[in-house]
């Protein structure tokens, strides 16, 4: 795959891939078990928007674990910068990090999840939020521009009606009045 083609699309499967994190390395399918998660990315560490938006999601953790939610976060530095990016970010906002931030120095999981600008720039990645559901399927992206941060609780919001829309198709397939092909179109 070159970089900039499309690498992945609402409905496909998440690419799988094994990369160091500040938790250590890890294999994204088996890390993920079969909980929902939200992976997004950082242009670098240490700007103010990352440091906001990792704090953002830290402070969420609560109504992440009730949705059964894992996080994790990408930016292209590497696993030192990550560590004194993390300490930075418990002395400035007095909350510890509680999720990975992947070390993507390769650029291999930008590539793989189309994080890469359309100018190629290899300085930077773009921010993009991915929803993962427990089948491993992305649910939803968005897209955005390097100086807008994400609303977590937006996202959040999203999950849970991603969830509520899939309960809800389950159980008219377990009333019966929906068909099973009619359940596997809509959630895959």
């Amino acid at each position: 795959m070159e970089i900039g083609d499309v690498a992945v699309r609402i409905g496909e499967i998440a690419p799988d891939f094994e990369q160091d994190t500040t938790n250590g390395s890890i294999r994204f399918h088996e890390w993920m078990s079969r909980s929902w998660c939200i992976l997004f990315s950082q242009p670098m560490d240490f700007t103010s928007t990352s440091t906001m938006e990792l704090s953002a999601a830290a402070r969420l953790r609560p109504q992440w674990i009730r949705c059964g939610v894992k996080v994790v976060a990408l930016s292209v530095d590497s696993p030192d910068g990550h560590a004194r990016w993390e300490k930075a970010i418990a002395e400035a906002e007095g909350l510890a990090l509680n999720f990975p931030v992947i070390a993507d120095t390769d650029r291999t999981v930008s590539a793989l999840y189309d994080m890469v600008p359309a100018d190629n720039d290899p300085s930077e990645i773009v921010r993009r939020v991915h929803v993962i559901d427990p089948d491993k399927r992305i649910r939803l992206m968005r897209t955005y521009p390097p100086a807008t941060a994400y609303n977590f609780e937006a996202i959040l919001r999203a999950v849970e009606g991603l969830q509520l829309a899939d309960a809800r198709l389950l159980d008219a397939k377990l009333s019966g009045t929906l068909s099973g092909a009619a359940v596997s179109n809509v959630l895959h």
